[in-house]
């Protein structure tokens, strides 16, 4: 998922895709400890789609911030 399909959400549906990533970023720790794991890319994929879900929400925090100043 690229970043301005993300935007297209709304931050509800990104919480809930936060959530979801975190969750399958637990699984795929666990399958990397136990062996199981054979895509360890997919680690590093979902650590970035989580970084790029929290900028995005950041970003919208800070554009309500500046337009409730005006």
């Amino acid at each position: 998922m690229n970043a301005d399909e993300i935007r297209a959400l709304k931050d509800e549906e990104i919480q809930a895709q936060i959530d979801e990533s975190r969750e399958e970023m637990m699984n795929l720790r666990f399958q990397q400890s136990t062996g199981e794991l054979l895509d360890t890319s997919r680690i590093k994929e979902t650590r970035r789609l989580i970084a790029r879900f929290e900028t995005i929400l950041r970003e919208r925090e800070l554009e309500a911030a500046v337009e409730g100043e005006s």
